[in-house]
């Protein structure tokens, strides 16, 4: 057969492939690298079982005239569908989609440059969208943004959504992961939602290790019922708008009403957006009689009752954190004695023993 004839027959087999199909069967996510080729491109599709041969497609696209143009990202395309319209939709961007992780504990500050970034929005539309009034009324917040209910997760966003659904989706998620019997709990804790959701933003700031969470929530909540102050550190980095981090006795000054140790309960709001676990504490604080914590270097915490036993906690917290970095710095000489001795060919059991570390006097 001329190879004219092929040519024909090969465009005929191809044209009869790409006119079969129909949108509806399962959805495929696939990326499509910026700068990728389309045989790149083609072998995704194929890979994720939305074309039956790459090679076969790339020749139909080439006929076509459209093997040169599409759009990079990541799309969600139905099983099924024909090569017709995947060439449509490469071409249009059509089903491609965008996914961002809100991760727990962010700020407005941090969540407004991520979704902006990730969904290709203005900031400025999303500074307008976390303090959307009909939100907030609806949400019965009396703080002017939204900050504490754009629910921490991962969430997939159609393209060219607009800041306000992606702010008001994110809401919604908010709102649907609350459940009907936590309202009753807060009668038993004599809190209004909007007070529940500022304590668990503080939780979410405070553990690493979420089953302290509601013993941290039962520290605060204790000594919001003998009205002493919170001093809760996060409170204070979000007054000065700085990352969570230390807190130094200048800081202690700034004038907000976010800074607990100035200011007698809870902030105005939230300072974070907390997490399903951190929430799940707030509504449901351990019952223990602890008013004081001191977290180690490692992030777990020792809880006292009385002033006296938290100052000794503190003594032991620092005592012990001398210990682990006098270990730390004798493990990292003798691994680098070792080290040296194995390059130069000397067997390390001949070398004499590393000095025991002093322990540091108690204080």
């Amino acid at each position: 057969m001329p190879c004219s004839l092929w040519r024909l027959a090969g465009a005929a087999v191809v044209a009869a492939a790409a006119a079969c199909g129909s949108r509806g069967g399962p959805m495929e996510k696939v990326t499509i690298p910026k700068g990728a080729s389309f045989r790149v491109a083609a072998e995704s599709l194929a890979a994720h079982g939305l074309i039956g041969n790459a090679r076969l497609f790339g020749i139909y696209a080439k006929l076509r005239g459209r093997d040169r143009s599409m759009r990079y990202g990541t799309y969600m395309l139905a099983r099924g569908t024909s090569w017709n319209e995947l060439l449509y939709d490469l071409r249009r961007g059509k089903g491609i989609v965008h996914t961002v992780t809100i991760p727990e504990g962010y700020e407005l500050s941090q969540i407004v440059p991520l979704l902006a970034q990730a969904l290709e929005v203005s900031r400025d539309s999303l500074e307008m969208a976390v303090r959307d009034s009909t939100l907030r009324r609806q949400l019965d917040i009396p703080t002017p943004s939204l900050e504490g209910y754009l629910f921490p997760d991962t969430y997939t966003f159609p393209d060219q959504v607009t800041a306000h659904e992606a702010v008001a989706a994110m809401v919604h998620r908010f709102e649907s992961l609350w459940k009907p019997e936590w309202n009753a709990r807060l009668d038993s804790l004599k809190l209004s939602r909007h007070d529940v959701v500022t304590l668990a933003s503080i939780v979410e700031r405070e553990v690493r290790r979420r089953e302290e969470g509601p013993v941290v929530a039962a520290v605060y909540l204790n000594r919001l019922r003998m009205r002493m102050p919170l001093q809760a550190d996060p409170t204070v980095t979000y007054a000065l708008g700085k990352r969570p981090g230390r807190v130094y006795f200048r800081d202690l000054r700034v004038k907000s009403p976010y800074n607990t140790y100035r200011v007698l309960g809870l902030p105005p709001g939230p300072i974070g957006s907390p997490g399903f676990a951190s929430l799940t504490a707030a509504l449901h604080p351990a019952k223990v009689p602890y008013r004081f914590f001191v977290a180690h270097p490692d992030g777990h915490h020792e809880f006292r009752t009385t002033y006296r036993e938290h100052l000794e906690a503190i003594r032991m917290v620092r005592a012990q954190a001398r210990t682990d970095s006098a270990e730390r710095e004798a493990n990292a000489l003798r691994a680098a004695r070792d080290s040296a001795a194995r390059a130069a060919g000397a067997p390390v059991e001949s070398l004499p023993p590393m000095p025991a570390p002093k322990k540091p006097p108690r204080r």
